[in-house]
């Protein structure tokens, strides 16, 4: 793909479709946190996703390759995402959805700021009155105070620049690589990485009763039942969606207008925390959201430069 075969609306639909698969997922993993530890939830859903995105690559998508061509990068980005993706499943197990989504979404903030720092792209003043806006909704939905501050709440937010690094690699050191190519190579490294996290620790004994805030970070492989099958399976086909969809969005659209449509998780976010765990906003919070469209709005709507 090149710069002039952008599609922007291809872009945002793609990066919407992703952001609600990711959510659901999201959603999901802290619905079974206490079922499963982190390295096994990631080994589980890649021996998923990797036999199934292998079958497409290899079969369906003549464009996509196994190795990916800008490998160097593309292994740069998976690792960001792999640590990106700990940090930020490690908070939902102990801080609300909302809160951890919120502090996240501080995403497209980095983005245009890595954009304009890294990429040179010029983001124009309706531009940064749209991030200004965003970064408002966000404030007001997150309300941080200092005594509400833990490293767990400061993790989303770790999280969230390492996601906007990858998606900046995703626009322009993987470009000549199929959405399905990044898929496939993130997932290699979900499933490497939790082998290898998961010999270390069958070496540690040591570690095997960890503080309970840390046993989703440290805790033993546990027994699976079909119901911990199925989320598995769920998660495998989230993780697919959403990684495939983001890569598409960073690929053939802008990442200041893409970032902006990354909001729509908090959206989601709301919907899943209402059904899921009763979370249910109040004014401050729609406000935020409100803000978060708008911000989105006025990306979309404005002329470049």
């Amino acid at each position: 793909m090149n710069k002039q075969a952008a599609h922007p609306l291809l872009a945002i639909l793609s990066i919407v479709v992703a952001v609600f698969a990711l959510s659901l997922g999201d959603a999901l993993i802290k619905e079974t946190s206490a079922d499963f530890s982190l390295w096994q939830l990631f080994v589980m859903r890649s021996v998923f996703a990797v036999p199934l995105l292998v079958g497409v690559v290899v079969f369906l998508v003549r464009r996509a390759t196994i190795i990916p061509r800008a490998l160097f990068w593309t292994t740069i980005r998976s690792l960001m995402l792999v640590v990106m993706w700990v940090a930020y499943y490690l908070s939902l197990s102990n801080v609300d959805f909302a809160v951890a989504a919120a502090a996240f979404y501080t995403i497209p903030i980095f983005i245009v700021l890595f954009a304009a720092a890294f990429v040179k792209e010029r983001i124009g003043l309706s531009g940064w009155i749209a991030v200004a806006l965003g970064f408002g909704g966000v404030l007001l939905v997150l309300r941080p105070d200092a005594s509400g501050l833990s490293f767990y709440a400061v993790l989303p937010l770790l999280s969230a620049m390492l996601y906007a690094g990858a998606m900046i690699l995703t626009g322009t050191k993987c470009r000549a690589d199929h959405p399905l190519t990044l898929s496939l190579a993130l997932n290699i490294a979900f499933l490497i990485i939790g082998l290898i996290v998961t010999g270390v620790f069958l070496m540690m004994p040591s570690i095997s009763a960890p503080a309970p805030d840390l046993a989703y970070l440290l805790g033993p492989w546990t027994a699976l039942t079909g119901e911990t099958w199925m989320a598995a399976a769920i998660l495998s086909l989230a993780i697919i969606i959403g990684s495939a969809g983001a890569a598409i969005a960073y690929q053939i659209g802008p990442a200041s207008v893409v970032g902006v449509f990354d909001y729509s998780y908090l959206v989601f976010a709301a919907l899943w925390g209402l059904l899921f765990f009763g979370e249910s906003p109040d004014g401050l919070t729609a406000l935020g959201m409100a803000l978060i469209f708008g911000a989105g709005a006025l990306v979309a709507l404005r002329r470049p430069g």
